[in-house]
């Protein structure tokens, strides 16, 4: 069966929880498709959207819904696998009110402060408008601030930890904390932020640069992405993190799981730590292949793989 198959997922009912929902300034979504949005283009329903106004009523909503509400928050969906029975409870998706990229303070201090929503690639972008040099590892991830803040996202040598000041965030009770980096806990692809907080912006500092270079290092790095990488394929980025001392995807190929296929799912030919929607490619699918590739990792290498995209939601019932 298809994402787009007759499958629903266990209390999936977003009319009934509607009514249940404090009132907002934003924007609420019963049953909101969630396959469009993410970059594997598969998955069930959000039961209820929210997408806030601003951060006050982001605090406000968190402040007042009941507690048993199940609340899961959603940015670029590049490293997300939603599964095949959608998303139970509310579904937070931050939108133009937390994607503003600019300068604080004077410019000679190489600060910049970014939106919760706002691409790691429009940072880099920016910074390079900017002279500010740094951050153009941020050219090469695929997703947002707040994505990157929660599992202190890398590539090409640089982690967000390595420029990041501070960041803000709400917490499931309403209450916004404002916390500086050394507070975060921030190792490979990993923080120690609560669970429960949602991050709404960061404050990042690179050092003063020369355009030329620094545009001539994004170039290198989006030549060295398209080289190396199915990025024009659905596909979700790195699905596993790598181990200590050895990459993942030389695990993967070792263990003979190069171009594998379950369904309409393929571990890429080009880069064996991304898994691909070739069409119609279930969730179920895509995530039961990369189950196979640890476990045929595990028996080969004796190396425990784990995931770096995130899945979430109930898997369907199919009627």
């Amino acid at each position: 069966m298809g994402s787009d198959g007759n499958a629903r997922g266990v209390g999936i009912d977003g009319e009934a929880l509607m009514l249940r929902l404090p009132p907002v300034r934003g924007k609420l979504t019963p049953n909101k498709p969630l396959a469009p949005l993410t970059w594997f283009k598969v998955g069930g329903p959000a039961e209820v959207m929210f997408q806030p106004a601003d951060e006050a009523d982001l605090a406000d909503f968190l402040k007042r819904l009941e507690p048993d509400i199940p609340v899961t928050v959603i940015g670029a969906c590049s490293n997300l696998l939603v599964r095949d029975g959608g998303v139970p409870g509310v579904v937070i998706r931050l939108g133009r009110a937390f994607n503003s990229i600019g300068l604080e303070g004077a410019a000679k201090d190489c600060l910049i402060r970014a939106g919760a929503m706002a691409l790691d690639v429009q940072v880099a972008r920016f910074a390079l408008e900017h002279g500010i040099e740094g951050l153009t590892f941020l050219r090469g991830i695929p997703g947002t601030i707040g994505g990157a803040l929660r599992m202190n996202a890398g590539a090409h040598g640089g982690e967000l930890k390595d420029v990041l000041v501070s960041a803000r965030a709400i917490d499931r009770h309403g209450q916004v904390h404002e916390v500086g980096v050394e507070e975060l806990g921030m190792s490979y692809r990993h923080s120690d932020a609560p669970e429960d907080w949602i991050f709404t912006s960061a404050l990042l500092r690179g050092r003063p640069g020369g355009k030329d270079e620094i545009a001539a290092h994004m170039e290198e790095i989006q030549r060295q992405r398209e080289a190396a990488q199915p990025i024009r394929a659905r596909t979700g980025g790195s699905t596993f993190r790598n181990p200590n001392g050895v990459k993942a995807w030389e695990l993967i190929d070792a263990a003979g799981m190069r171009g594998v296929r379950v369904g309409a799912a393929r571990i890429s030919e080009k880069h064996c730590n991304f898994l691909i929607n070739e069409g119609g490619a279930t969730a179920a699918e895509l995530e039961a292949l990369g189950e196979l590739a640890r476990a045929l990792v595990r028996e080969n290498s004796g190396v425990e793989l784990h995931w770096e995209i995130r899945r979430i939601g109930v898997p369907a019932i199919v009627d």
